[in-house]
């Protein structure tokens, strides 16, 4: 397949890094990519003798194992660095990390709790870094969020994208995307636990020139009203688990369960990037339910990060 150069050496730390003609780019490699088998994507290598790092200071499944897997259907080679390995900003600086770890690999990937750390591996590293999560976004989560709803939809302008819970890095890389592309998207979450001003204006900047929208509202039922699209994600993440009791009674009415299904179109899809809380932001009865597509999601991190890495390596 012929690889769109235009993004080639870039970062991505933010959805805002991306336009609208740059996401859609990627949504069309991802498609291409999740169509061929794995006998031809191997038989014609992408990245060849490429290496990416991948540093971890959280623990993951998802992000993981898509990100190691795809870098071996390109071609190339993923280094996993786990927390004791590199410990950022305590055993090594990350200006130091950043230019040892360009002398060796071609890409890295952080999945950090500080959004700054991702910043200054970027500032400090002459080659591509990739946010693979961070306190303030999860850019490659929401290109595989939007690209499912593609899939499923068949468009994502003028879509309706209800976010239900709490007004994480995964809310704000949603509502950025969203606004660039022309979606409808409504979050709903209780007053102390609101999306990031600044993104949230960032995201409505973007609405209004799309043609989309992106709304908050303390309502979840006025957020479900005739969605195409219900999403969820947990009530503390982690980092805040100290937290999680005293959330509990505060977004229980944000709980994706079958009576808020049931206020969304007859159509409607059911989302979650996971790991889930069964029981709490989500019940068994909904996630394992017709109108679930979380595990296209999950397989779909795989198809968007080869080609976010296909794109920018």
């Amino acid at each position: 397949m012929v690889m769109d150069n235009s993004l080639r050496g870039r970062d991505l730390l933010s959805i805002a890094d991306l336009s609208a003609k740059e996401i859609q780019t990627i949504f069309k490699v991802s498609a291409e990519l999740k169509a061929l088998t794995l006998p031809e994507q191997m038989a014609n290598p992408i990245l060849p003798g490429k290496s990416l790092a991948m540093i971890f200071e959280k623990p993951s499944l998802r992000t993981r194992v898509t990100f190691e897997l795809g870098m071996m259907h390109l071609g190339g080679h993923a280094v996993y660095l786990q927390p004791t390995d590199i410990r950022m900003g305590v055993r090594e600086t990350i200006h130091d990390v950043a230019r040892n770890l360009e002398r060796w690999v071609q890409g890295i990937m952080a999945r950090t709790f500080l959004h700054k750390s991702v910043t200054d591996l970027a500032k400090y590293a002459d080659i591509p870094v990739i946010n693979g999560l961070s306190d303030l976004e999860h850019p490659c989560q929401a290109l595989a969020d939007f690209f499912t709803i593609l899939e499923h939809k068949g468009r994502v302008d003028g879509i309706k994208v209800a976010y239900l819970g709490d007004g994480n890095n995964i809310c704000h890389s949603l509502m950025l995307l969203a606004g660039l592309v022309g979606a409808d998207m409504v979050v709903g979450c209780p007053a102390a636990y609101q999306p990031d001003a600044e993104v949230t204006k960032v995201a409505q900047r973007f609405a209004a020139s799309s043609g989309g929208a992106v709304n908050v509202t303390n309502d979840p039922r006025e957020a479900a009203a005739g969605a195409d699209v219900l999403y969820t994600d947990v009530w503390a993440s982690m980092g805040q688990e100290a937290e999680q009791e005293e959330r509990l009674p505060v977004f229980m009415p944000y709980q994706v369960n079958q009576a808020l299904v049931e206020l969304a179109k007859s159509d409607v899809i059911v989302m979650h990037d996971m790991p889930a809380k069964r029981g709490q932001e989500i019940t068994d009865e909904v996630i394992d339910g017709p109108h679930s597509v979380v595990f296209d999601e999950a397989e779909n991190r795989l198809h968007a990060q080869k080609a976010v890495m296909a794109l920018l390596m």
